[in-house]
């Protein structure tokens, strides 16, 4: 099994990327996924993951409006297009399958690493 990210580089402040999570081995539209990051010195983040069935979408704060997870399961592909980027987005980005915490009413509130993790690729945002 092999999850492999791409898209990430170098952008201005306000520019866009979308980053890229094929997967080989799996079926990604058989799992719950997610993307993290991680900024030098901190702790990985779930900035954003999706249930299998497409149903309930979940972000972090900092990054709804701006980021959107979406995938083709023709392709085996997920993506995490990302608009109106900041400094403080820069960190390495991870996709994964995860597992979710749900409220009562289906409502995503929490993402975890689960069993396949990609590569990270670099985002790095100038101000």
């Amino acid at each position: 099994v092999q999850l492999q990210a791409s898209g990430g580089g170098l952008v201005q402040s306000g520019g866009s990327l979308r980053l890229s999570c094929t997967a080989s081995g799996i079926t990604l539209s058989h799992y719950h996924i997610g993307w993290f990051r991680q900024a030098p010195g901190e702790g990985r983040e779930a900035v954003s993951c999706v249930s299998s069935n497409d149903d309930n979408t979940y972000y972090i704060d900092s990054v709804k409006g701006r980021f959107t997870l979406s995938r083709d399961s023709a392709k085996n592909t997920a993506y995490l297009e990302m608009k109106d980027l900041r400094p403080e987005d820069s960190a390495v980005y991870y996709c994964a399958t995860v597992t979710t915490s749900r409220a009562p009413g289906g409502t995503i509130f929490g993402c975890y690493g689960a069993a396949y993790w990609g590569e990270g690729t670099q985002v790095t945002v100038s101000s």
